[in-house]
C-alpha cells in the first residue's frame, strides 16, 4: 500500500533518542557528496545559468549544456585535486549515465576509490520517468557493470521521488538514500520491503540552493557551512551531529568559487574530532551500532 512520507517516518524529537556514538570518538562527521549529472540536450536543461532571450525554453539550449559541461570538462578537476590533496574519498552522487558518456570522469573516481551512489540513470524529475522501476533498476546496474559492485545509496536528482520511490528502491537492494534531509541522524523509513536508512543529506548547505536559486556569493557559502559546523561542534558536547556538503562541478568548480570550497575543509579540519565519512561507511557504522 502506498505511504506518505509521515507514515513512512513517524516523528521523532532528536532530544528524546540516546546520543550517538561515532567511530573514533568523533564530534562531528563530515559527508561530502559530488553530484555528477547527464543533461540530455535534446529535453529542456535540467538547470539555468542564463535564461533564454524570450523568456521561453528553447530546444537545443546549447548555453546552458555547455555550462554543465564546462563542470565535467573542467570543473570536475579542480574536485579531484582539491580531495586528493585532503585525502578526502567523497560519496559520488552520479547520474549512471556519467559511466557511458564521461567514462574518463567516472573512471578517475573509481581509481580514487570514491563511492558510488545512485542518482538516477540521466538527469530528469522522477516524476517524469515513465517507468520508475526500469529506470532504477538500469542505473544500478550500469553503475554495477562499470565499479563491479552494486550502488548501496540512492539520491533522487533534485531529490524528487514519488509515493512509491522508497519500496521500488528497497526491492532493487538500495541500503539507504538521502532523499529525507529532516533531520541531523540517520533514521530508518517504512517500506513494502523492509526498511530504508536515511542519510542527513543536505539542502541547505548545497550550491545549487545557495548559489543558484537563491543567488548567494560564494563567501556566503562558505560562512554558512562554517556557521553550521560550529553550532553541530557546540552541540557535539551533548550528542555528536553528521555535516553534510553538497558540491556540482558547474558550480563551485568554477574558478572564483573552487577556493572558498577549499576555505570550509580548512576550517573544519583545524577542530579536534572531526573525520570524513563516505555514506557506505555512515550506514555500515550506523547498522552496526544497532
Amino acid at each position: 500500500m502506498t505511504m506518505i512520507p509521515s507514515e513512512r517516518a513517524p516523528y521523532s524529537a532528536i532530544v528524546d533518542r540516546p546520543p550517538l556514538v561515532f567511530p573514533k570518538n568523533a564530534k562531528v562527521i563530515i559527508w561530502t557528496i559530488v553530484n555528477l549529472e547527464v543533461w540530455d540536450i535534446s529535453r529542456p536543461m535540467a538547470r539555468q545559468v542564463i535564461p533564454a532571450p524570450t523568456g521561453v525554453p528553447l530546444l537545443p539550449d546549447v548555453p546552458n549544456w555547455a555550462w554543465h559541461e564546462y563542470g565535467m570538462r573542467v570543473g570536475f578537476w579542480r574536485f579531484k585535486k582539491l580531495y586528493d590533496s585532503l585525502g578526502i574519498k567523497p560519496t559520488l552522487a552520479l547520474n549512471a549515465r556519467v559511466v557511458v558518456d564521461y567514462p574518463r570522469v567516472a573512471q578517475a573516481c573509481l581509481d580514487a576509490g570514491w563511492e558510488f551512489m545512485g542518482h538516477s540513470y540521466e538527469q530528469m524529475p522522477i516524476h517524469k520517468v515513465e517507468d520508475q522501476k526500469g529506470m532504477i533498476q538500469k542505473c544500478i546496474h550500469t553503475i554495477e557493470k562499470f565499479t563491479g559492485k552494486k550502488p548501496v545509496g540512492w539520491l533522487g536528482p533534485g531529490l524528487t521521488q514519488t509515493f512509491e520511490t522508497p519500496d521500488i528502491l528497497a526491492e532493487a537492494g538500495i541500503k539507504y538514500i538521502g532523499d529525507y534531509p529532516y533531520d541531523d541522524e540517520p533514521t530508518e523509513i517504512k517500506t513494502a520491503h523492509g526498511p530504508l536508512v536515511t542519510l542527513p543529506y543536505t539542502v541547505e548547505n548545497n550550491d545549487i540552493p545557495m548559489m543558484i536559486v537563491q543567488h548567494h556569493e560564494a563567501a556566503y557559502w562558505t560562512k554558512k557551512c562554517t556557521d553550521t559546523f560550529d553550532q553541530y561542534y557546540l552541540e557535539s558536547n551533548e550528542r555528536p551531529k553528521i555535516m553534510a556538503i553538497a558540491v556540482h562541478p558547474y558550480i563551485s568548480g568554477q574558478p572564483f568559487r573552487i577556493n572558498y570550497l577549499k576555505q570550509i575543509y580548512d576550517y573544519v579540519n583545524k577542530h579536534e574530532g572531526v573525520i570524513h565519512m563516505n555514506g557506505e561507511e555512515i550506514y555500515n557504522w550506523h547498522m552496526g551500532s544497532k
